[in-house]
């Protein structure tokens, strides 16, 4: 990574978040989901921005495959790119919080201190950490994408839980466990650990 440039001078200190929250009557947030692919990352997001809606919150969503056929379309899967991609994704969604957007994101972040920098970038009174729990092999065998056969018949390299490792957390702010909890559920659950960061007082 290489070095902030000497004449770059961010203007952080005079930017109106408070007055932006206030325009919207909520607090901004950043909800991180993380775990294997086919874990549950997406559903559960976009079951909770839903619900979000539903209720007049103003959300955002960042999932994996539309960030890298775009912005982050030059990364592979290494581990040097995999934290590029979580370092610009973190800085993305700081943008969004700044705008006083309840913000989810939905990428594996497969290691701790991918996780660790994003919590850094975006602060941790903004940053709710959601380890989505699921065996590789329940996921394997929910193969949605196909990627899991892929990765078996050798089509695709440094798989996530196979050929690239995957860090279990050490303690996240919250666990949903897929394999053992139904959508509506985990749902609860999330809604219930997330509301008191937004709700605008």
């Amino acid at each position: 990574m290489t070095a902030k440039p000497e004449n770059i001078y961010p203007q952080l200190d005079v930017m109106l978040d408070k007055e932006k929250e206030n325009l919207l009557k909520q607090h901004g947030h950043i909800i991180w989901f993380y775990g294997l692919s086919g874990s549950g990352k997406s559903t559960l997001a976009l079951a909770l921005e839903k619900r979000l809606k539903a209720e007049g919150y103003l959300t955002q969503m960042l999932d994996g495959d539309n960030i890298r056929s775009g912005l982050n379309s030059n990364l592979s899967f290494s581990d040097e790119d995999r934290e590029e991609n979580i370092r610009r994704i973190a800085e993305v969604a700081k943008l969004f919080l700044n705008a006083g957007i309840v913000t989810l994101t939905a990428f594996i972040t497969p290691r701790i201190q991918f996780r660790a920098m994003a919590k850094k970038i975006i602060g941790t009174d903004n940053f709710s950490e959601i380890y989505v729990k699921c065996p590789f092999d329940v996921c394997a065998a929910r193969d949605v994408k196909g990627l899991y056969a892929k990765a078996e018949s050798g089509q695709i390299k440094e798989f996530t839980g196979k050929d690239s490792v995957f860090e279990e957390p050490i303690k996240p702010d919250l666990t949903i466990d897929t394999a053992e909890c139904n959508l509506e559920d985990c749902i609860e659950t999330l809604y219930a650990r997330i509301i008191p960061h937004i709700l605008f007082q």
